[in-house]
């Protein structure tokens, strides 16, 4: 297949470049080369920008394009409604996050999405999930009939800019007394990206559409079980210690951020336990889980130390003594 990515160098993006070449396609990115430029030397590059510098777009056709750097509903316009002629397929890769709410588990792709007042706003921090959907139902009108869109949950494992998944494993390898939110059976939900890259490469080349929740595993993952398999990797002596969402909230811990992977309160509750079912039918597939803990810390180990490259999430050495020290006074 003739493949066109749009972005394709910082982490899905570049591994569903990696895993199209690995199946054969020929594969076209386009992107403004600001962000490891140097990446597939091997690869066509078209160079522009999303919004409003198409030009290098024109006149070409592919089998499929696959999007994974559409924020923005105006910007993703663009691009759609450019190509509808120009490909067979458009593969959007949208989020878990366009739900208009997470009271409930088990949340299929069925309900409902959020929306937003005011659809001209841009402010993706404060509008990201609603923003999102609204990007899928603009591809949706340029390509009726011909879209595929990937709604993944938390994509960890190797390249991930975000630290939110790779916090834990390195937390653990360090050792000591750590602190952990709530309880070993709090529910987690991730999907190695190198998984959901082949995934939607293979449902690409198999011309699906429709809309797939894209989370993982394929069972019930626990906070518990995720700091085990660091544990178990690393070697570590690190020693759990768990404490109540009350105390996180009383001590101003910043949710998803200060601390991965946890959110607080009822409204929250669905956010790591969507259904996976109807891509699972459809073949995901998940690789073991200390895999994707071994090569995590593998690729960590490249990475320039904290004191050059700040970590993106994740709680402080000093933040988290004081919050231990706090709580073993109350308890």
């Amino acid at each position: 297949m003739k493949l066109l990515i749009l972005g394709g160098t910082v982490f899905l993006g570049r591994h569903i470049v990696d895993c199209a070449l690995a199946r054969g396609h020929e594969v076209t990115m386009f992107n403004r080369g600001k962000q490891n430029a140097d990446l597939f030397p091997q690869v066509e590059k078209l160079r522009g920008d999303r919004d409003g510098q198409l030009d290098a777009l024109k006149g070409r056709r592919w089998d499929a394009v696959i999007d994974p750097s559409g924020y923005l509903p105006r910007v993703v316009r663009q691009s759609a409604e450019l190509l509808a002629d120009a490909v067979e397929r458009y593969v959007f890769i949208s989020t878990i996050s366009v739900y208009a709410d997470y009271k409930v588990n088990g949340i299929d792709e069925s309900y409902p999405v959020a929306k937003v007042a005011d659809e001209t706003m841009e402010d993706i921090g404060k509008a990201y999930g609603a923003l999102k959907a609204l990007c899928e139902q603009a591809v949706e009108r340029a390509v009726p009939g011909r879209v595929l869109q990937v709604r993944p949950g938390l994509i960890v494992g190797p390249n991930d800019p975000t630290d939110r998944f790779t916090y834990w494993p390195v937390r653990v390898a360090r050792g000591g007394e750590m602190l952990a939110p709530v309880g070993p059976d709090f529910p987690v939900q991730a999907v190695d990206v190198r998984d959901l890259a082949l995934w939607t490469v293979q449902m690409t080349e198999q011309k699906q559409t429709g809309v797939y929740n894209a989370t993982g595993p394929d069972y019930p993952l626990t906070m518990g079980t995720l700091l085990d398999a660091s544990s178990a990797e690393s070697g570590s002596d690190a020693r759990v210690t768990y404490v109540p969402e009350s105390f996180l909230l009383e001590q101003k811990v910043a949710p998803w951020s200060e601390l991965p992977l946890w959110l607080p309160g009822k409204d929250n509750a669905g956010i790591l336990s969507v259904s996976v079912q109807k891509a699972i039918a459809a073949g995901l597939e998940f690789r073991p889980l200390r895999e994707t803990v071994r090569d995590t810390l593998a690729w960590e180990r490249t990475r320039p130390g904290e004191t050059e490259l700040p970590r993106r999430a994740g709680m402080k050495p000093a933040r988290e003594a004081e919050l231990l020290a706090a709580w073993h006074v109350r308890s």
